[in-house]
């Protein structure tokens, strides 16, 4: 996510590296870099030219402490600008209405109907909402039959009707159902073109009449750049939408729309997608945001998606079973799958301050874990329970089972002890301090 832009800022920032203060000069060379690396990003030109000019103004402005350099002076106006650019603060969903009802609007191809049930899954998994999903999409082939399948999936209701083909009177239907079920939200998937025309306009402007929504979301392909603007101007023209959702970030994205969007139709980024996955979908935090085009991280989302695969009770039965040396690859594999369902693995590694940076020319497959998986999955349940009986010819049919070669099960079997061996270590807070007091400093820095 972002990665060009990110190299192309932090090119820019070289600029004042080794300056002893910031000048008229030095600054302009940056602001120069700066704005060429948003055009380059597809960022909307009056949005780059206003964001830059506001930049240097500011910049010119302060004073350099002896202990902060100019570019990192620069790097702080910089990630509080691009906050303010892309919203300044999070913008929650309004959910007052009994029901609340949310139309879901875009062109074809943006991925209305995957976040209809990634939206979803958030409002009952993470707001404890009881939400119905309508298919409003009467035209696109098999759009009913995926809403019902992503419905099942998430084990949402899907209202559909299959006998008719009046928009219209199916997202009043899908509205009149969850009234009589109790549903509490609403969320309508209305149907997209290939491109602009006046009978989608006039077709989704009567759905919106007819159900009354609290929220119009528009979802539109972060992929897609500066167009992906225009759209989103031209849709808020007729809809007065209330928010947009930027999809497919996880994408060879430029940022272009992120960067853009709000500035040219004055509507918050509500909701981002980051993956295929039911639960690749987050709250959209602007200086969170600005932190990880900057290569500076998000930890605080990285914790929260830890938070939301954490099991109280679990975690503490695996706190007992590691004091007691009895950590087995069950754990092991259960705490694998908590990883996964966190996310893309190169999209959780750019929230790791540094990071994003190291890893940015080495490809980590979603599938990375395979391998170790279907090792583990060759072991018998006894096995599994009991990793010290596995010895030599076990190994090997371990290997075979799982169309590997012994190499590679014993390096996993070396990780695995090393890795029980600082558990037990970590699991006594005493044992564990003297760990770290012991510890050789890490040259940082160097």
């Amino acid at each position: 996510m972002f990665e060009n832009l990110q190299d192309k800022l932090d090119r820019a920032f070289k600029v004042l590296k080794g300056q002893g203060s910031i000048s008229e000069i030095n600054v302009a060379e940056t602001i120069k870099e700066i704005r060429k690396a948003l055009l380059d990003a597809d960022v909307n030109y009056k949005t780059a030219k206003a964001f830059t000019d506001e930049v240097k103004e500011k910049a010119l402005g302060q004073n350099v402490l002896t202990s902060v350099s100019p570019g990192q002076l620069l790097t702080k106006i910089m990630n509080d600008e691009l906050a303010l650019l892309m919203g300044g603060t999070v913008t929650e969903l309004e959910l007052t209405g009994n029901p609340t009802v949310i139309l879901i609007a875009g062109l074809n191809g943006a991925g209305k109907t995957t976040f209809s049930g990634k939206l979803a899954n958030f409002l009952k998994t993470q707001k404890g909402k009881k939400p119905l999903l309508v298919a409003g999409d009467v035209y696109r082939p098999a759009a009913i039959d995926q809403l019902q399948v992503l419905g099942e999936q998430i084990g949402v209701p899907v209202y559909a009707n299959l006998e008719s083909k009046d928009p219209i009177a199916i997202a009043e239907e899908g509205v009149a159902e969850a009234k009589r079920n109790g549903n509490s939200v609403v969320i309508i998937d209305t149907a997209g073109r290939l491109a602009i025309d006046e009978a989608l306009m006039t077709e989704i402007s009567a759905v919106r009449d007819a159900t009354k929504p609290h929220e119009i979301l528009f979802v539109v392909d972060a992929m897609t750049g500066q167009d992906a603007v225009n759209t989103a101007k031209i849709f808020n023209e007729r809809l007065d939408y209330t928010g947009v959702v930027l999809t497919k970030l996880d994408g060879d994205t430029r940022g272009g729309a992120a960067l853009s969007i709000k500035s040219v139709v004055n509507k918050p980024i509500k909701f981002i997608g980051t993956g295929e996955k039911m639960e690749a979908l987050d709250v959209f935090h602007p200086d969170r945001m600005a932190s990880r085009i900057l290569g500076m991280g998000d930890v605080i989302s990285l914790v929260e998606r830890a938070q939301q695969q954490f099991d109280e009770e679990k975690a503490a039965q695996l706190q007992k079973k590691i004091r007691k040396n009895k950590f087995d690859f069950n754990d092991f594999i259960s705490q694998i799958q908590q990883i996964k369902k966190m996310g893309n693995m190169k999209d959780l590694m750019g929230m790791i301050p540094g990071a994003g940076k190291a890893m940015k020319d080495i490809e980590i497959e979603d599938d990375a874990f395979k391998p170790i998986e279907a090792i583990i999955h060759s072991m018998t349940p006894y096995e599994r329970e009991n990793p010290d009986v596995i010895n030599q010819s076990r190994r090997q049919r371990i290997a075979k089972g799982a169309g590997t070669d012994l190499q590679e099960v014993n390096k996993l079997m070396k990780q695995f002890n090393d890795m029980r061996k600082v558990m037990k270590q970590f699991s006594n807070p005493a044992a564990a301090a003297k760990l770290m007091k012991n510890m050789p400093k890490m040259p940082f820095g160097k």
